[in-house]
Parts: structure tokens; C-alpha cells; sequence
């Protein structure tokens, strides 16, 4: 290392890439030849998102905060936000140098802060490259944001093939397997019991964890979809108790959000959170019954404990099932089918091909000896 400590920058943008970052960030913290700088941005600093900076900051120093998001989530917002966010950190690239900048995902305005410091010749390492999900338009830009990377970090054979076939570079890419499962392997999960006192949530009453992100390639059909999950959770609530929480900030977002909060409204049935944060979400993914939705943490995550999980629509579309997977079109009757189906069936098994909780050691070598080299 020459003797000095490599400065590394971490993107994070929102909630969900947080809860992934967690237990490298951890690593890199706690390793005296790290200088680890966190760079929050996007949704972690909007009160309408739940502010969830204050989660990062019960465990890291945040350095910089840089507000980019914008109000509105129609196609015309979500470009002007692309915008601002560029423009933004144009500024904050020309002032700060690092060795290495961490980036994750998908997102747009991760593609965004990406794409402000490539006249800068920053080096980046993308963590999640190589997979696709071709129901929304951030398969673009996590391809994008490959291109740009000095590095990449995927968490299987399948996605390393991938990754190559993008940026035409063997030696750029590394299988470490998936952050969240070291997150996961070294959870100490919060009981029944401890859930209800931090969140009121009663977990003793059979519950479905659901999150429903718009799907951002066909936008326009979303609230065609949100209304026929809604729908479905009218006739599950006889049965179940069901958590949801909140989408992301996407094209069409707002509109989701406004629909499950009218459902919600003084439904007893119906826990709606914000955030759980991430200890809070992986506690209550252990004690559901099965997800219902379209999020990305229904196939790492869910993989292994690991639970059913119904997938929603084509916004996941492109990454790999594991067997735990039912895939369900975005229509009520489909919908209630596949629940009908996991009453049937025995527990999952042979789901966890993401690896065994050691990617942030890994990445952590990996990027010791490629600047020891």
C-alpha cells in the first residue's frame, strides 16, 4: 500500500442500497488501511422518504450530504432530477479526490453521480454489476455505470459472464458473492416480540412482507397494477395481516404510494412503514409467511432463509430464480393463485447461490491487492 491509506468514497443514495452496504462498509471502517468517506445523497435526505441518513448515522459518519432529489415523479421529473443530480456532483467531484469510489445498483441517480465524475477520470468499483432487470429502465444504467468502473463486483458465475460480455475485461471482474448475505449471517434478527415493541407490528398473526416498486419501462400501466394488488390484499387480509413498505422514488411512484396509503386508512389489516431499517426488515423477512411484490431483496435476501416468494409483473425480469421464486402476472386472480399455491407447498430449499457472508472480506482483499499491484 506505499505506506498510506487508500481514501475510498461510498456512494448511497437510498435505503436500499444502505441495508447491502452495510457490512462492507463495516469492514472498510474498521480496517486501518481504509480511509472510508461516506457520500449520501437522493431519498436518504427527504423527509417524504423517512429520512434515512439518521439510519446510517446510528453506525457511520456521514461526511457528505449533497441534496439532488427532486419533487414530482413523472418522466419529465425523473430526467430534470438525472440533471440536477450531474450538475451537483460535477461540483462536488472538482472539489474531493479519492483513490476509489464504491458504487452500487441500478439506480438513476447512482447513474447519474457516476456519469458527473467520468471527465474527472475517478475510479469507481461497482458492486451488483452484471445483472439485469428489464422491466425497469435502471438495467440501463447499471450497465452504464459498469462501463465506467474500474472495477466489478457480482455475486455469481452467471452475472461474471455478463459483466464480461459489458465491459469486455476478464480482469475487472470479480465474484464475491452478495453483501446481504453477511448481513444476514451475522444478524442478530429482532423476535416477535422485540418487532412489535419497535414497530407495533404484531408478528404472531400470519403476515405478508410486500413492496411494490413501479415498473419503469411500461409506467404508464402502473396504476392499473397497484390497483389489482389492492384488490388481492382486500380478499388476503381475511387471512393475513400484511406489511408494506413504502417504493422507491421512480417514475410513477407517487401514484403507488398514494393508493396504498387510501387502502391503508384505518385498515387494521394493513401495517404501512416507510422504512424498517435494516436490521428492522431482515427481522421481519425471517418471521413472514412469504413476500408479495417486486423488490430485489425477494431473491438474494429471500434466498437465504429461505422464504417463498411471489414476484409480481417484469420489473425483476432477468435475474436468476432460484426455486424459491413464483413468478405472477401484475392481475388480481393470478395473483391470489400463486398464494393459493404456497399454501400447498413444502419450504423452499437449495435456494442460497449467492455465497456464504464473506463478499466485504472479499472485496476488501481484492481491492488491497489490486492497489498493492
Amino acid at each position: 500500500m506505499g505506506g498510506f491509506n487508500m481514501k475510498i468514497g461510498l456512494l448511497s443514495s437510498s435505503r436500499a442500497d444502505f441495508g447491502i452496504y452495510y457490512p462492507l462498509a463495516k469492514k472498510l471502517s474498521e480496517d486501518v488501511l481504509f480511509d472510508l468517506e461516506l457520500i449520501v445523497f437522493g431519498t436518504h435526505l427527504s423527509d417524504k422518504f423517512g429520512r434515512t441518513v439518521q439510519e446510517i448515522e446510528k453506525y457511520f459518519h456521514v461526511k457528505y450530504k449533497i441534496e439532488t432529489l427532486q419533487d414530482g415523479d413523472s418522466a419529465a421529473d425523473i430526467s430534470n432530477s438525472i440533471g440536477v443530480t450531474i450538475q451537483k456532483f460535477s461540483k462536488f467531484w472538482d472539489e474531493n479526490k479519492f483513490d476509489l469510489v464504491l458504487c452500487l445498483g441500478d439506480r438513476y441517480e447512482m447513474f447519474a453521480a457516476v456519469t458527473a465524475a467520468s471527465p474527472f477520470n475517478i475510479k469507481f468499483a461497482h458492486i451488483h454489476a452484471g445483472e439485469t432487470t428489464l422491466g425497469a429502465i435502471d438495467n440501463a444504467y447499471r450497465h452504464c455505470i459498469s462501463l465506467m468502473s474500474e472495477y466489478l463486483f457480482v455475486t455469481t458465475e452467471e452475472y461474471k459472464n455478463r459483466a464480461i460480455e459489458i465491459c469486455q475485461s476478464p480482469t475487472k471482474v470479480f465474484i464475491v458473492g452478495a453483501l446481504s448475505i453477511d448481513n444476514l449471517i451475522r444478524s442478530n434478527f429482532y423476535s416477535i416480540e422485540e418487532i412489535k415493541q419497535h414497530f407495533d407490528i404484531d408478528f404472531s398473526k400470519p403476515t405478508i412482507l410486500s413492496t411494490f416498486h413501479p415498473e419503469t419501462i411500461s409506467f404508464e400501466k402502473n396504476t392499473i397494477y397497484i390497483k389489482q394488488l389492492i384488490d388481492a390484499f382486500r380478499q388476503m387480509q381475511e387471512n393475513y395481516q400484511i406489511l408494506i413498505t413504502m417504493p422507491n422514488a421512480d417514475t410513477m411512484g407517487l401514484i403507488i404510494r398514494s393508493e396504498l396509503e387510501n387502502f391503508a386508512l384505518n385498515n387494521p389489516k394493513i401495517a404501512l412503514r416507510e422504512s424498517l431499517g435494516v436490521k428492522g426488515y431482515l427481522s421481519c423477512m425471517k418471521h413472514c409467511e412469504f413476500l408479495l411484490g417486486n423488490t430485489s431483496s425477494g431473491f438474494a435476501e429471500a434466498a437465504y432463509f429461505p422464504k417463498w416468494v411471489i414476484n409480481i409483473g417484469d420489473r425483476q425480469k432477468g435475474r436468476i430464480r432460484t426455486p424459491n421464486i413464483i413468478d405472477c402476472e401484475p392481475s388480481k386472480k393470478e395473483i391470489l393463485k400463486a398464494v393459493n399455491q404456497i399454501k400447498n407447498l413444502e419450504e423452499p430449499n437449495g435456494c442460497n447461490i449467492y455465497g456464504n457472508g464473506s463478499a466485504a472480506s472479499k472485496i476488501c482483499t481484492i481491492l488491497k491487492n489490486e492497489y498493492d499491484a
